[in-house]
């Protein structure tokens, strides 16, 4: 009997700090003709229906690449929990798609070809969460002040700019639309609690 080939998966927000599943690799790389953006609205981890956060979503952008993490999950068992357990967590994201994941090691050949991927769309029907972009400081001062079951929104921002500085070491990568929205949260939150 053919050994079933395993599956892997890509974080670029929260699945790079916090995968959540059991895995037996997880590879630092990149996705190319993508950028992060904080453009997805969270109702259920990092907001409210009445007060959404942001969260990132990979938008489509040719010659861009978005750096993370894939995980590779190869027991029968595990990827059916994995998947049972993404589908709920990731449930406002609307699209599953599959890319190449490219590494330093290997920028021109992929390192691992068919990563799934979950992104939200711009679609209102299918994604009805979608905020798409707005001023930095109105970006930063939404995420100041939404909190969600699963915390506050910006503790979210200051763990993707921590676990990206953290792959950094590794890579010599830098996201700059996260540290500029960072930044921006840590002034609005100056500003707040300096009046």
């Amino acid at each position: 009997m053919a050994a079933m080939s395993p599956m892997w998966v890509f974080g670029y927000g929260s699945l790079i700090w916090n995968p959540g599943f059991a895995h037996d690799a997880r590879v630092v790389g990149f996705v190319r003709d993508y950028r992060r953006v904080f453009y997805q609205g969270s109702t259920d981890h990092r907001g409210t229906p009445q007060f959404p956060g942001r969260t990132v979503t990979l938008e489509h952008q040719p010659g861009a690449t978005c750096w993370g993490v894939a995980y590779r999950i190869s027991s029968e068992e595990d990827k059916q929990i994995a998947l049972e357990y993404l589908e709920v967590r990731e449930k406002q994201y609307d699209e599953k798609i599959c890319v190449d994941l490219y590494t330093d090691s290997s920028p021109k050949i992929p390192a691992v070809e068919n990563v799934m991927v979950y992104l939200a769309t711009t679609n209102k029907e299918s994604n009805p969460n979608y905020l798409g972009p707005a001023p930095l400081e109105e970006m930063a001062r939404q995420i100041y002040l939404a909190e969600g079951p699963s915390g506050p929104n910006r503790e979210y921002v200051f763990k993707l700019e921590d676990a990206l500085n953290k792959l950094d070491v590794l890579a010599g990568v830098v996201d700059p639309h996260v540290q500029d929205l960072a930044n921006a949260v840590r002034e609005y939150s100056d500003t707040e609690l300096s009046k």
